[in-house]
């Protein structure tokens, strides 16, 4: 067995704020191998890591195999793993109990639903269908990817796991976007959850990303050389402090009420939809399935197309004409999507109420949107520098205390930092 160093370019594009807050990530670090050293008793693990992803533009737009424009931040899930000789991955997160797979039973556990241990057994078992030779390991994991932020922990998990075994047994041969469809098929077909593909594709390939699901099997996927900083703007992610819990209808609705129409259109999924057709069959569509099936439509049809000329704007410097559209794709969220409020709620709308604190506090400046699937969570802000404080103040006081997160954009994706010798 070798011995692993971290590498320091890689340690430096997973993490933009190393630099200026260096002693966090090396203790960080240090607690994770720490960590497994005490759990599994074993010595100079090699180091991995998955990001968090924002969504920038595409509200609910990859189910229906269109355009999103996302980006991994740096807020990751930090794991030290090493194989351990058996057949068996012994999985410790920390602040959760341990889960462990028998890599030679990988057939979907109707027990496990809405488990990690049933990502763990569904990335294993899609790795091996892809005809590679896994072994058992031991992994112990600490994250700051914050719970029902919006910026996707399971998508995390799910990367890290796929490139923790491409990296000990897969030569790293796996593709970041594979190693994204690889957890995708974890969650959809293991977890239960019928989730598009633009988390996991964000968090493994990192940057900003523009990608097109046009083709499923095979996204294109373009990074963009686009640092927020540089237009001195701030991205922010603010906590709503609303409940995720008996939700899974409210999200499940979407892509199922997209669907009904992209049927009526004679096509499986909205993009391969005729636009102009949706408009001719409105009134049909209307009485075959009601109003809000009709404006899920319209913003899936709208919200594609803004995703396209967001990544545009940014590759061609147009970073204001950027957050115009950025504002409109929130406007047609809350109109036409309707994932802001949570179906007959009066008195708890907790992520309205936070967009309207971005509407105060930013007085027409920057731009502001629901981001992610909506309903709870969170919402997604781009800050003028020279606001950012006042912002995360009032954000706060009106909010939450802690409710305000300013982050980084991260160039790395699903990486190992450590390297042999």
């Amino acid at each position: 067995m070798g011995v692993y160093t971290i590498d320091e370019k890689v340690l430096l594009d997973a993490y933009p704020r190393f630099e200026k807050d260096k002693v966090y990530y090396e203790n960080r670090i240090q607690r994770v191998i720490n960590g497994f050293q005490k759990s599994f008793n074993n010595k100079n693990p090699r180091i991995f890591s998955a990001p968090g992803r924002t969504e920038i533009g595409g509200n609910h737009t990859d189910h229906q195999h269109g355009c999103v424009l996302a980006a991994a931040v740096d807020l990751d899930i930090l794991a030290a793993a090493l194989p351990n000789g058996t057949n068996t991955i012994r999985v410790l997160s920390e602040g959760f109990p341990p889960d462990e797979v028998n890599i030679q039973d990988l057939d979907v556990k109707e027990g496990e639903r809405n488990t990690s241990k049933s990502l763990i057994r569904g990335v294993a078992a899609r790795i091996t269908e892809l005809g590679y030779q896994l072994e058992g390991f031991d992994l112990f994991a600490t994250s700051n990817v914050l719970k029902g932020s919006g910026l996707s922990s399971s998508a995390a998990f799910e990367v890290l796991l796929g490139t923790v075994m491409n990296g000990l047994f897969c030569k790293g041969e796996i593709s970041p976007v594979e190693i994204a469809r690889i957890g995708q098929y974890a969650e959809n077909k293991y977890f239960g959850k019928m989730s598009g593909l633009m988390d996991q594709t964000a968090s493994a390939v990192g940057g900003v990303v523009a990608i097109d699901f046009h083709n499923i099997e095979m996204p294109v996927v373009k990074k963009l050389n686009f640092h927020f900083k540089e237009w001195g703007y701030s991205l922010c992610i603010v906590d709503s402090g609303a409940d995720h819990a008996d939700l899974s209808d409210q999200y499940s609705a979407i892509p199922m009420e997209m669907g009904w129409v992209a049927q009526r259109l004679g096509v499986k999924v909205l993009r391969d939809a005729d636009p102009k057709q949706f408009v001719a069959n409105l009134a049909e569509i209307r009485s075959q399935f009601g109003d809000r099936v009709v404006f899920r439509a319209l913003h899936f049809f709208r919200d594609n197309q803004r995703a396209i000329e967001e990544a545009q704007s940014l590759s061609q410097g147009k970073f204001h004409d950027f957050l115009s559209l950025v504002n409109e794709s929130g406007i047609s969220s809350l109109m036409y999507l309707q994932n802001v409020s949570v179906e007959g709620s009066v008195q708890n709308q907790e992520v309205l109420y936070a967009l309207m604190a971005c509407d105060i506090l930013l007085g027409g400046k920057g731009a502001f949107r629901v981001h992610g699937g909506g309903f709870a969570g969170t919402v997604q802000a781009f800050v003028p520098n020279e606001l950012l404080a006042d912002f995360k103040n009032g954000m706060e006081a009106m909010v939450g205390a802690g409710s305000c997160h300013v982050l980084s954009i991260r160039m790395a994706g699903g990486v190992e930092l450590t390297k042999e010798g």
